[in-house]
């Protein structure tokens, strides 16, 4: 088998997400192979998007299914949320089979997983193993990537943040917890609420170095000044973390940020480190899980557009701003959609770097910055009125 003809399997087609995905790659002249429990469903879904696809009958429950579909020349593209419950047969089977695997996962348990315990296999196989590289977390990677190699040498920390706005490159507004609830779907507000009950983690200074930490989310709160809003985001769990020292060993910490809340933000800072020794218990977990099962609004999709911006500041060793690049893309769904359909076609026929990596280690810091600007995905500057870095590419361009 040629690189040019590696098989996409895309798994969880008939998601919103996963539907994203498919799209995207028709519109590159893929033909992906959906994979799921329903061919009925996945034949719906083809023919939604005036297509006629490949198509193959598999349960991700079942790990003996999805280990024999899985071959050493397939790109995996798997969209099966949660990952926590979903999502570990299908990474552990591409990274045995040698594989190039990426997911759409934005739940912290679910990457520490995959860095942690599949990085063996993958290293041994030759698979490539990209977790979270959609809108959760590949913009972060790239800014902070940017940020730390304009920063020549005198970046110690970074601290990323990410935002969702109502409208098309509305910066000069700050939006509402309404505004998010609109922007979003229901099983994305239900996951936000699930990954609370999970430990999360940071890269800090450990005494002798510094080392991934375990601490919940929410456990800080760092704000963004960007056109002159102060944008609060608290802690969370991403692959920047992994990402990040892996390119930059010179760094000393690493914080990612979630904005989502808005005027919320402290409180649920608050409430999340008061409730931090309790939290972490079984009980505390299936009754948050329960909660977000049954969260109002849970089948809705977004019912208004907006846009993502994500903002990463560099400090040196004294805590000075040495640089700030903030990118800004469509919604959150597209982004994804647009990112795994790219990552995806590039995989068939370029070679990527083996084992569990984070975007910019995979795929090259060059190569991502040059196709996010094609995706839509665009450097923003801090004054009102300048000219954004490839925004009337993004603005008219398709993605490729």
């Amino acid at each position: 088998m040629t690189p040019t003809s590696r098989r996409i399997l895309v798994l969880g087609a008939t998601g919103f997400t996963g539907r994203q995905v498919v799209s995207d790659l028709i519109g590159r002249g893929q033909t992906p192979t959906l994979v799921g429990r329903s061919t009925t469903r996945l034949a719906a879904v083809a023919e939604s998007l005036g297509t006629q696809l490949p198509m193959l009958q598999a349960d991700v429950r079942d790990d003996e299914a999805i280990t024999t579909l899985i071959g050493s020349d397939d790109v995996v593209v798997s969209t099966v949320g949660p990952f926590q419950r979903w999502g570990r047969g299908v990474a552990r089977a591409a990274a045995d089979a040698g594989a190039v695997y990426l997911d759409s996962t934005g739940e912290p348990p679910f990457i520490r997983w995959v860095f942690d315990e599949l990085r063996t296999a993958a290293t041994t196989s030759g698979a490539t193993l990209v977790p979270a590289f959609g809108y959760d977390f590949l913009p972060g990677n790239l800014a902070g990537a940017l940020a730390v190699t304009r920063a020549a040498g005198r970046a110690r920390r970074v601290e990323i943040g990410y935002f969702l706005l109502p409208g098309t490159n509305d910066f000069d507004r700050r939006a509402t917890l309404r505004d998010t609830i609109e922007l979003t779907t229901g099983a994305t507000r239900a996951s936000l609420v699930g990954v609370i009950a999970e430990p999360a983690f940071a890269y800090r200074p450990n005494g002798s170095g510094s080392s991934l930490m375990t601490e919940m989310s929410g456990q800080r709160l760092h704000r963004f000044r960007f056109r002159d809003i102060a944008r609060a985001g608290i802690t969370i769990g991403g692959s920047e973390h992994f990402g990040l020292p892996e390119l930059f060993p010179e760094l000393e910490s690493v914080d990612v940020c979630m904005g989502w809340f808005n005027g919320w933000s402290l409180p649920v800072q608050i409430v999340s480190t008061a409730l931090s020794p309790v939290i972490d218990t079984a009980l505390t977990r299936r009754l948050l899980d329960s909660i977000a099962q049954h969260l109002p609004g849970a089948d809705r999709t977004p019912t208004r557009s907006g846009t993502s911006l994500v903002t990463a500041i560099a400090r040196d060793g004294a805590g000075r701003i040495v640089e700030q690049v903030s990118l800004a893309g469509p919604d959150p769904y597209t982004m994804t959609g647009r990112l795994l359909g790219y990552g995806a076609a590039h995989a068939t026929d370029h070679p990527l770097t083996p084992g569990v990596r984070g975007p910019v280690a995979a795929f090259g810091l060059s190569e991502l910055h040059t196709a996010a600007i094609e995706l839509g995905l665009f450097e923003v500057t801090d004054t009102a009125g300048a000219p954004a870095v490839g925004a009337s590419m993004a603005s008219s361009g398709q993605p490729r």
